[in-house]
């Protein structure tokens, strides 16, 4: 099972293309200790569109 749902993945991203919040400020907003994830789950986005938010490694 993911560790993050779908929604929330794309919640952040959309937050980051549409309303233009800073990586930075979504990784401290949501809790997170690092912004690689949410780095990830962007470059999967532009690359693979909302299905690149559904892979899982």
């Amino acid at each position: 099972m993911a560790k993050y749902l779908f929604e929330f993945k794309l919640k952040i991203v959309q937050e980051h293309l549409e309303e233009k919040r800073g990586i930075i400020y979504l990784a401290k907003k949501y809790g997170f200790n690092s912004n690689t994830q949410i780095r990830k789950w962007i470059h999967a986005c532009k690359e693979l569109g909302e299905e690149g938010l559904l892979i899982t490694k």
